[in-house]
């Protein structure tokens, strides 16, 4: 057992799949500084309020400034900010994966446009057949 599980955890592909999920989890940091530190405030300002993330509708009937303020009251809340900041921050991850496959996409049709393979001994056949048929079609061309 020790031995198919030491195969498996070596093979590329988990190794592979492993580093993508620890720059996956990195890359999502940085989404969330950006979305939260540079995207949302200049968004939040446009719509009049200093910080987004504490937009909400207060379900409690209470009066709270923020939605911190209305969690440690324990009172009942719709963060529409945070789930807005949440939405922006998934919308920034895809475009960016489709941007890097993209790229990948790109790179690999030039590395397959550039591999020149040599023809099958079936298609060299057909080419020979092929050749044939034109020289003699060319032969019975009218003069």
């Amino acid at each position: 057992m020790w031995k198919e599980f030491k195969e498996f955890a070596v093979k590329g592909n988990v190794v592979d799949l492993a580093v993508g999920v620890l720059i996956g989890a990195a890359f999502g940091k940085i989404v969330t500084s950006l979305v939260e530190d540079v995207v949302m405030p200049p968004i939040g300002l446009l719509l009049g309020k200093a910080d987004f993330s504490n937009l909400f509708v207060n379900l409690s009937g209470g009066t709270y400034t923020s939605v911190a303020e209305a969690n440690a009251a324990g009172a009942a809340t719709i963060n529409y900010g945070l789930f807005i900041n949440t939405l922006i921050n998934f919308l920034i991850v895809a475009l960016a994966i489709f941007f890097v496959i993209k790229v990948i996409n790109r790179v690999r049709r030039q590395e397959k446009d550039k591999e020149v393979t040599a023809p099958t001994n079936e298609e060299k056949l057909l080419m020979e057949i092929r050749d044939a048929l034109i020289a003699n079609v060319d032969r019975l061309k009218p003069i």
